[in-house]
């Protein structure tokens, strides 16, 4: 059953398009990631312009991590003093990231910006996860217990305009998330993620924030930042493809609560080797797609 998506341009098949939603909404149930990184990937294999899948992306994520994060406030599992911060970070971000954005457009090389980012972004991600899942198999095999994470001082408490987050029980400056901010904004505005597989590692690791508080607080950020990437780009480029973010919704839905119960059956170090096996095969993808000449190939000539 095909329906026409009227921004992409393109007529695809809607059960096509819920599997593609079922998938990532899977995969967001099972790894516990928000699956923006591989939407639009995944948008691009079936035929829909960069620009318009990074848009629709945007309209996606967001839409998706409202329900998320109710659940996460009714658990008090939220810092909504660090979620503000980083959200003023992220709409400075995603400001300058449109105005990138539309540059890069008016000189026609956006398509090749985004999967150029991609690529260096899912590779190098993949890479470390890759790594990093190895290391957790080998310890599992010798039962082994995970090397304790330090909370020593580290250079973000020695930074000026320190303030009191409570519900993180920390106390350093605001200027780091701030900065983590603006680059979760950067991502969102170009390559249409939510940046929370980015967010949520220099969340623990440069932050030090406690992992109890982390997920929630990411998707509190995700929100305010993907909203406003979504409806900047409707608004100046006409990009965001209603019709197909609700399918590709509909199908995400379904597709969580399976990953969900999947998830749970399945172990951690399994779980992580899995999706790093995942990223980097889109990334290859993504590679080939831009090495290898195109099936249908063509030129331009003088008409006769």
């Amino acid at each position: 059953m095909q329906i026409y998506l009227p921004i992409a341009g393109i007529s695809l098949d809607i059960f096509l398009l819920l599997g593609l939603g079922g998938l990532v909404g899977l995969l967001s149930g099972i790894f516990g990631v928000g699956g923006g990184f591989l939407l639009t990937p995944l948008l691009f294999f079936v035929g829909v312009p960069p620009a318009v899948a990074v848009a629709t992306s945007a309209n996606q994520i967001m839409a998706s991590s409202v329900s998320a994060v109710l659940n996460h406030l009714r658990r008090r599992t939220v810092d909504i003093r660090m979620g503000l911060v980083l959200q003023a970070g992220g709409l400075v971000g995603a400001v300058l990231g449109m105005f990138l954005f539309n540059e890069l457009k008016s000189l026609g090389q956006i398509d090749l910006v985004i999967n150029l980012s991609y690529i260096a972004l899912l590779g190098t991600v993949g890479s470390l996860m890759f790594v990093e899942a190895l290391a957790a198999l080998r310890r599992s095999r010798r039962n082994e217990a995970p090397p304790a994470r330090r909370r020593d001082r580290n250079w973000v408490h020695t930074w000026p305009m320190k303030r009191r987050f409570r519900a993180s029980g920390l106390y350093i400056s605001v200027i780091p998330p701030v900065l983590v901010g603006i680059v979760i904004g950067l991502l969102s505005a170009i390559m249409g993620i939510g940046g929370g597989f980015i967010l949520v590692p220099a969340m623990i690791y440069v932050l030090g924030m406690p992992t109890k508080v982390v997920i929630g607080t990411s998707l509190f950020q995700i929100i305010l930042v993907s909203g406003a990437t979504a409806l900047m780009h409707a608004v100046t480029n006409h990009t965001v493809d209603v019709l197909l973010a609700t399918v590709l919704l509909v199908g995400g839905v379904t597709g969580a609560q399976l990953g969900s119960v999947l998830g749970s059956r399945l172990k951690a170090e399994q779980l992580r080797f899995l999706l790093a096996a995942l990223v980097l095969a889109v990334c290859l993808k993504l590679g080939l797609d831009l090495v290898l000449p195109p099936a249908e190939s063509y030129s331009l000539g003088a008409a006769a």
